[in-house]
């Protein structure tokens, strides 16, 4: 065992369900790690014990210091590739110093107590992660397992689904799986939320097979998909301009975005549902549409966080964005520009839709001063108008689409 660190996989079951050359190991070592459960597993280990504590990092050079001189052993829940701490040893250490054995992951028990594969499983883990965002990464997948914590716990999870009224699914919990009190059943969200479960639980949702539910695609959705604020519509960033504002923003899965005058929550939805990994903030300087926008992000499924504020008051608060979008500036616009260009991560853009000449010369500039090319499109589009049993062609109202790029360190 010399230089070698061993990350050995266990279950519920104790050192009862280990290999005979995994108890061995466990036996031949002079350190052993592991969670307090884990180690209540070996009373009679005549080694050095320590519990997992204090973090990845301090737990990493603690074992730094011990592994090239004590034969050393860190035990770990399922298998620990997935999600869990042999990873990071791995990068930590090299592939040469370390040797997982892995044991059945909590996900692979639950879909086999289940009776179902899980090879087209959507896998999240929400140990010690937010929730915010659930709703649009898993929206319209037909299986999904999900790792939980005390935070997170099935009911919780249950109400947030209710949340976005995600009635589609039909939940299966397993509770201490593979030890002697597993308990595995199907619940209904409603009942689910007020439950009480222990601390060790996998939640695995299926879309029922009678459900009517559609599955949304694509991006650009109608604008009478939207709420909008009534009496007055309007407050809304055109389809064919969003389709034009989201290429411009070339967003990855996990981008952080600014939406700047979000009015109705339009882009920010386009955005969060894109970016289903990343973070949507939309800013919004009039109350009145705050409804509007919490009802979009619920009806499709997006997970944005509503800021009511005045742009640039705020932005201080946000994470560093990957992409900025203006809508409305409430007269801010180069304060908001600027801003914005400066908490800018590299490779990111800031897109700015005007519809009038002051606004389109008033970005241009803006965007110049920091320091970004700006470049613009000029959207003129038409749409079909029924007439007498024919078609004719109203135009919409023009829109220039300005954007700047910042240079990759």
């Amino acid at each position: 065992m010399d230089k070698i660190i061993y990350v050995i996989g266990i279950g519920e079951d104790g050192a009862g369900g280990l290999t005979p050359q995994s108890l061995s190991r466990v036996q031949e070592s002079e350190v052993l790690f592991g969670g307090e459960r884990q180690l209540s597993f070996f009373s009679r280990y005549s080694g050095e014990k320590i519990v997992l504590q204090g973090g990845m990092e301090a737990f990493a050079d603690k074992l730094e210091g011990l592994y090239r001189e004590r034969q050393t052993v860190v035990l770990a829940s399922g298998d620990p590739l997935f999600y869990g701490i042999a990873g990071f040893l791995v990068r930590r250490f090299g592939p040469q110093h370390v040797e997982v054995v892995p044991h059945y992951s909590s996900v692979q028990l639950a879909f086999a107590r289940l009776g179902d594969s899980w090879q087209d499983a959507e896998l999240v883990s929400l140990h010690g992660r937010p929730i915010t965002g659930l709703a649009q990464r898993i929206d319209g997948r037909h299986k999904v397992a999900l790792l939980t914590d005390p935070v997170n716990n099935p009911a919780f999870i249950a109400a947030y689904l209710l949340e976005f009224g995600m009635l589609e699914y039909e939940a299966f919990v397993c509770e201490r799986l593979g030890g002697p009190e597993e308990v595995c059943r199907f619940w209904e969200l409603d009942k689910m939320a007020r439950h009480d479960f222990a601390p060790l639980n996998v939640v695995i949702l299926r879309r029922k097979p009678e459900s009517t539910a559609g599955v949304r695609r694509g991006f650009a959705y109608p604008d009478e998909a939207f709420e909008q604020r009534k009496p007055e519509k309007g407050l809304i960033t055109k389809r064919e301009v969003r389709a034009l504002v989201l290429s411009e923003l070339n967003l990855a899965e996990n981008a952080v975005v600014w939406d700047i005058g979000s009015g109705s929550g339009a882009i920010a939805v386009e955005c969060a549902r894109i970016a289903r990994f990343g973070r949507v903030f939309a800013l919004e300087k009039e109350r009145v549409n705050l409804p509007t926008m919490e009802a979009n992000r619920r009806k499709f499924r997006a997970d944005y966080t509503i800021v009511h504020s005045k742009a640039p008051e705020g932005l201080d608060k946000l994470p560093d964005p990957d992409a900025v979008f203006i809508g409305g500036s409430g007269g801010e616009l180069a304060d908001i520009i600027a801003q914005s260009a400066g908490r800018l991560r590299p490779g990111g853009v800031i897109v700015v839709a005007a519809i009038t000449i002051e606004t389109l010369y008033g970005s241009m500039e803006a965007l110049r001063e920091a320091g970004l090319n700006p470049e613009v499109t000029h959207l003129q589009a038409s749409r079909g108008k029924p007439i007498i049993g024919m078609t004719r062609l109203e135009g919409m109202n023009p829109v220039y689409v300005v954007s700047g790029t910042k240079a990759e360190c």
